[in-house]
Order: structure tokens, then C-alpha cells, then sequence
């Protein structure tokens, strides 16, 4: 977890009770989930999703438990569970046009945090351009304020923290609520 991230992330809330893999696979630093024999997932077969009806977000716990991954800073488990539904929707649906914002949102993140600003502006700014495509409401999260976070994120002189995915309390249900 990114030293920036742990005290806002003692007070975030947790949508599934799911636990969070045993560490989060930065690429160069931690072994490979699936490839290498000492990975969190190694010989686990990937995620294969089912897509929900939009408005039943808060029924799919696979789908919290990618919002929780990404909260907390394991962005590349997140990315897996984004594409995994990428794939169950079509890419060339609105649903899977959202999912590839978070994908981008995900992997914007990662290579922020290895020091790859290049690669981390063009994935801001490929998944802005997918919000803006997004209902202003869409599977528990606010688009718009998203997209705001993200762009301030990506402007700090000094980066810190990352934006956080808080689903509505008026759809979803909070492990710590």
C-alpha cells in the first residue's frame, strides 16, 4: 500500500468481506500473481465474469471487490476484475466503455507509482475521455466527480494518494457501515 495512501485508507470502508490478496503485484518489485510459483493467484485460473444489469450493480460482489482492489492500492488485482467484466460486457458497449475507464484509472495509478508520468497522463486522459462517454450515474459511482478527482490528481505538483472509488450509499452496502 503507498505510504500516502494508509491513513486515509484506516477510516475507508470495505464493500465486500472478501479478503485482499496477500500483497499487491507491483511489476519489478513483487513476483507475478499468475506466473511465478510464489504469486498470490499462481495457478488460479483468470476471472471469468458475468455481467449484471447496470442498475443491479450493488448485487455483484465480484464487482465490489474490484472497487475495494483498486481503494486499496492493488491496482493491478483491480485491473484484472475491470477487464475481466470489460470482456463479459463488449468492448464496444457502454458498459464496457466504463470498464475500460477503470482499467485506465487502474493502471494510471500503477505506473504513477513507478515513476512512469508519461504513461501515467496518457491513461488519465484516455479514461477521462471514457467517463465523459459515461451516464453521470452509472454502477454506484459519480462520473463527473471521478473524472474531477482525477484531474486534480494528475495536476499536483507533488503527487500523493490517489482517487478513491466511493460507491452510493443509496445502492450499496458498506462492510463498515
Amino acid at each position: 500500500m503507498a505510504e500516502s495512501d494508509q491513513p486515509v485508507l484506516a477510516l475507508w470502508p470495505r464493500y465486500t468481506d472478501r479478503p485482499l490478496p496477500a500483497y499487491r503485484f507491483i511489476p519489478g518489485r513483487t513476483p507475478h500473481p499468475r506466473r511465478h510459483p510464489q504469486g498470490h493467484s499462481f495457478e488460479q485460473p483468470d476471472p471469468l465474469l458475468r455481467p449484471f444489469e447496470p442498475e443491479h450493480w450493488k448485487t455483484s460482489e465480484d464487482y465490489l471487490y474490484g472497487i475495494d482492489l483498486y481503494n486499496w492500492t492493488y491496482w493491478w488485482e483491480a485491473h484484472e476484475v475491470f477487464e475481466a467484466f470489460w470482456h463479459a460486457y463488449g468492448r464496444h458497449t457502454p458498459a464496457g466503455n466504463f470498464f475500460q475507464a477503470l482499467i485506465q484509472c487502474a493502471a494510471a495509478n500503477l505506473k504513477r507509482e513507478l515513476g512512469h508520468e508519461q504513461a501515467t497522463r496518457n491513461l488519465v486522459s484516455r479514461a477521462l475521455a471514457r467517463l465523459q462517454k459515461c451516464p453521470v450515474h452509472y454502477m454506484g459511482l459519480d462520473t463527473e466527480i471521478i473524472a474531477e478527482q482525477f484531474t486534480q490528481w494528475l495536476n499536483q505538483r507533488e503527487p500523493h494518494g490517489h482517487v478513491l472509488f466511493a460507491l452510493s450509499k443509496a445502492g450499496g452496502k458498506t462492510r463498515n457501515s
